[in-house]
């Protein structure tokens, strides 16, 4: 090897290679750290580029994600769960729940959801995202409640032979039995922890009774123990089979079409919601659906605005029977 080619105005090609991974390295760093690792792409590569250009398509980027967790139509905060709202107990450390709690959040609301068929055109998880969405909606507006995560398993019928929902595919179904245990041991974790007001908010009708069974069991149990209540709510779901129903009734719309599962109002609730829990363009197209879809009503006419109708119905109406029931516990 010749030393004109390790002289220091022209360094080895080993000495080139380290120079790239290093400029590289700073460039992964500075992406982690933030939208600064952008700018140094072009030094990396060795070539110049509108540098503005790029960091202004991922300032965009973050501004979108940024309003995905902003408030909805109807009160209801969109993007993922919990949604950066500050009341999901899961977006919580544990400091954090114990201070709130000291800090007079003594409500705790656990949406309860359940993974089921819901036709053709609507999401399986329908009730999950609803739940979750309407109870960080209810607490903000109570000011003084937290939101447990989701209870996603629940009682949808026999599985073998299969029975209601379960007949369709994607549906989950677990015992009544099971599903009990699950909201007794979920009420007394959160008494545990200090929660005075432990609030059942059932989507699904279905499993009513398991929750009223829960709360009385427990509230018997803690008779003379005055830290703790549970409550069933029967409120949050009733108010979508009857004032709900009344308000759409009002515009128009036949029972027929309004229906009791992924008909026009399961169905404008879930667009209120979130447009992607429903399969827009191929509903629009669809022929007539009924029960062998897993339908009953006509979801064809469904709307967000008239969604907005229910969702408003459901906070209000939930947010003041909690208050009343709260306030007048011992």
């Amino acid at each position: 090897m010749s030393r004109k080619r390790y002289a220091r105005h022209d360094p080895p090609t080993w000495a080139l290679a380290l120079r790239s991974r290093a400029e590289w390295g700073r460039c992964v760093l500075l992406a982690l750290i933030g939208l600064g690792g952008l700018a140094c792409l072009p030094v990396a590569l060795g070539a110049e580029s509108p540098a503005g250009a790029s960091v202004s398509k991922a300032s965009s980027g973050a501004s979108s994600d940024a309003a995905g967790s902003s408030a909805a139509p109807g009160g209801l905060r969109s993007g993922p769960a919990g949604g950066g709202s500050g009341v999901a107990l899961e977006e919580l450390t544990w400091t954090e729940v114990r201070d709130r709690i000291l800090q007079g959040s003594r409500t705790i609301l656990v949406p309860i959801g359940g993974t089921e068929q819901n036709g053709p055109y609507m999401v399986l998880g329908k009730h999950n995202v609803r739940a979750q969405r309407l109870a960080v909606a209810i607490a903000e507006q109570l000011g003084d409640a937290l939101v447990a995560p989701v209870v996603t398993y629940v009682p949808e019928g026999s599985i073998h032979p299969p029975a209601g929902h379960m007949r369709f595919s994607g549906t989950l179904s677990i015992s009544e039995d099971a599903f009990e245990a699950t909201l007794e041991g979920t009420a007394r974790s959160l008494k545990q922890a200090g929660f005075r007001h432990v609030v059942f908010l059932g989507d699904h009708g279905g499993y009513r009774r398991n929750l009223d069974h829960v709360a009385a069991r427990l509230n018997r149990e803690w008779r003379g123990d005055p830290a703790c209540r549970v409550y069933a709510l029967p409120e949050y779901y009733r108010v979508t089979q009857e004032a709900y129903v009344s308000a759409l009734q009002a515009k128009g719309f036949k029972p027929t079409e309004i229906g009791t599962h992924a008909g026009l109002a399961d169905t404008s609730l879930a667009l209120a919601i979130d447009p992607k829990l429903v399969r827009i363009d191929a509903l629009a197209r669809s022929p007539a659906l009924g029960a062998r879809d897993g339908v009953l009503g006509d979801p064809h006419r469904a709307s967000a605005e008239l969604g907005e109708l229910g969702i408003r119905l459901i906070i209000q109406t939930s947010v003041n029977a909690i208050r009343a029931q709260t306030r007048s516990a011992p």
